[in-house]
């Protein structure tokens, strides 16, 4: 109970002290609205770096939900300026939905529509919500769910394609990120969504909502998820065959936890126990092949084993979460060891103790990478969410006992 509480205390500290003092501090633009498109690992500040929607979104949400569950009241003054970014800069008032990238002074830079981005659009949007609400933010995620029903849906083979054009039409194989193979379906913008639908179904409880979510969790589950080695499958064509055998731990980890929200939120029975059975073997495959005696996560694999040993920081905070996530699911002492283990791995080795935040990732001698503190692909989301859960878990935990 002790170390449990301790736990607690060191992620609130992390959270209010490190990961959203820095992001206030060095990553809000005060002079053109919005945040930094990138913020160097030594704070240096490319002020005219493009902005990225994946990047205000996420911010959107980290600090709307920080609002929620801290109460700090500088919370809601940054995510009101996430708001503002968002609804003013990113938002296409041709054709509805989110482009992807402006520039530093908001001027429309790649307008195709990511489904990946309008899904963390829709995310934090409900979340703002959710903080205060806003009923033009959840008007706004509503009409992003219709488009990508509308538009992304696959009606045949079931799933979302990857992209469309700025004005809805089917576009061709995409490529997410430069990690990306260029596909019509990607499993990470896949559970993206489903991460999005279950938070806008908080807060909007429609039938067509219900039934979006409940069909791409038994996608997950179904296609996406490989039942034999219990990783998810990556990369597909439009009929679900798999087009690489690469395995990537933190989604894992992290898709092991979102599963059993998304069927929480749903309150489906029969549904919960397929996502907390999965969930589970998830967890133990993860821990098994992936988890370095440092406590550290790999970042990447496949059939022959670990292909990648570097230790990327987001992979390490969904694996504090996915573990204990497991533990609360079946008691089972090695998660929580695993997921103590992953905190301290990252207190000792990624939060960066002169700079602040965290870093992007260190290699195997644990030497940091010299890359950016707050980018399109790296804000206080992975990390602040990662320390908002361990406080509601832990919550949980220490109230029921």
């Amino acid at each position: 109970m002790d170390r449990l509480r301790q736990f607690r205390a060191e992620a609130v500290q992390e959270l209010t002290e490190n990961i959203l003092a820095f992001s206030m501090r060095f990553v809000v633009d005060r002079e053109h609205g919005g945040f930094y498109g990138y913020v160097a690992n030594d704070r240096t500040v490319q002020k005219e770096a493009p902005k990225a929607l994946v990047q205000h979104s996420r911010m959107l949400w980290t600090f709307a939900h920080g609002y929620r569950i801290v109460g700090d009241p500088e919370y809601p003054l940054i995510a009101d300026h996430a708001r503002k970014a968002l609804m003013n800069w990113f938002w296409d008032a041709e054709h509805g939905g989110f482009f992807w990238l402006v520039d530093h002074r908001g001027q429309p830079l790649q307008t195709d529509k990511f489904i990946y981005g309008q899904a963390f659009a829709i995310y934090g949007l409900a979340e703002y919500h959710l903080a205060n609400g806003n009923a033009q933010c959840l008007n706004r995620a509503i009409d992003v769910y219709r488009l990508l029903e509308g538009n992304c849906h696959d009606p045949e083979y079931g799933g979302y394609f990857e992209a469309c054009l700025r004005d809805w039409r089917a576009a061709p194989e995409q490529r997410v990120d430069e990690t990306s193979l260029p596909v019509v379906k990607g499993m990470n913008s896949h559970l993206h969504v489903l991460e999005a639908y279950a938070n806008l179904l908080r807060t909007w409880n429609d039938g067509d909502l219900r039934a979006s979510l409940q069909a791409l969790l038994h996608t997950m589950l179904r296609r996406i998820l490989n039942p034999d080695t219990h990783h998810f499958s990556l990369f597909f064509d439009r009929e679900w065959r798999v087009l690489s055998d690469r395995v990537s731990y933190g989604h894992d980890i992290e898709g092991s936890w979102l599963l059993v929200e998304a069927a929480e939120v749903l309150g489906d029975p029969d549904l919960l126990a397929q996502a907390r059975e999965a969930a589970l073997r998830m967890t133990y495959a993860t821990l098994e092949q992936a988890m370095d005696t440092d406590g550290g996560l790999f970042h990447e694999g496949d059939p022959s084993g670990v292909t990648d040993r570097t230790k990327v920081w987001w992979p390490q905070a969904e694996a504090v979460v996915g573990f204990l996530n497991a533990y609360q699911l079946n008691g089972d002492p090695r998660f929580l060891d695993a997921s103590l283990a992953s905190w301290h791995f990252i207190r000792e080795r990624i939060v960066d103790k002169v700079q602040g935040e965290w870093f992007w990732a260190v290699d195997e001698m644990s030497r940091p990478h010299d890359r950016e503190k707050a980018g399109p692909w790296k804000a206080a989301y992975h990390n602040g969410r990662a320390c908002l859960e361990v406080m509601a878990r832990i919550q949980k935990l220490t109230g029921r006992a």
